[in-house]
């Protein structure tokens, strides 16, 4: 982002891309704030980058969205960008009966109700910056799905259309919309998909922060 000094809350920002949006972020002089809901792992990250600002929240939780809002316009009076970054990708056999049912219903609240959420509880605060950005970190699966992770997929493409969809809707508040489409990432999420280590997918390191960050207009669709 160009505009300096910006407030910058990025969900799911302890690893992969999230943390790594989150350094280059500081690296142009942002205040960053990351979320997550592993209050050890942010810690860890925090002792690393000393000027992140840490918040542990569950974006699948309504209690914990509305905490933090209040948190953020009490500390910082507010966020100027807006990354939605976590997710989650479970491996699933659609013919398979045995499967666990609430397990895929929480990836469908975490990749996809999750940015809705995060959206509506935030938006005031966005109405009010001069330089608003909503960034939804979606997938290239959300244009050639992963047979053996559906839901994902599907959770991605809702997040794409969903973009798509409120994009002219902001656009008179100034809030302009920014869809990510990165390709595999070599990041904790790919690991437990077993998709990592497949050579055939060449995952793109998540420190390729740059990349990420240059990619902000070829993104918008």
């Amino acid at each position: 982002m160009n505009n300096p000094k910006q407030t910058i809350l990025i969900t799911g920002g302890g690893s992969g891309i999230g943390l790594a949006l989150a350094q280059k972020f500081l690296q142009h002089g942002n205040t960053v704030i990351i979320t997550g809901r592993n209050l050890t792992k942010l810690e860890e990250v925090k002792r690393e980058f000393p000027e992140l600002h840490i918040f542990q929240s569950d974006v699948t939780k309504e209690e914990d969205v509305k905490k933090l809002v209040s948190q953020v316009q009490a500390e910082f009076g507010g966020i100027d960008v807006l990354v939605n970054n976590a997710g989650i990708m479970n491996l699933v056999d659609a013919g398979n009966e045995s499967n666990d049912l609430q397990k895929q219903f929480q990836e469908i609240e975490i990749n996809y109700h999750a940015p809705i959420r995060m959206l509506h509880h935030f938006l005031p605060q966005l109405k009010k910056s001069k330089h608003a950005v909503l960034i939804n970190v979606s997938s290239g699966l959300a244009y050639v799905p992963f047979a053996q992770a559906p839901v994902y997929s599907g959770t991605k493409s809702a997040l794409h259309f969903w973009t798509k969809g409120i994009r002219p809707q902001l656009k008179p508040h100034n809030i302009r919309v920014v869809e990510l489409l990165p390709p595999v990432v070599d990041t904790p999420l790919a690991h437990g998909a077993d998709i990592a280590e497949d050579d055939n997918l060449k995952p793109m390191p998540p420190e390729n922060g740059q990349y990420i960050l240059e990619g902000f207009p070829e993104q918008e669709r």
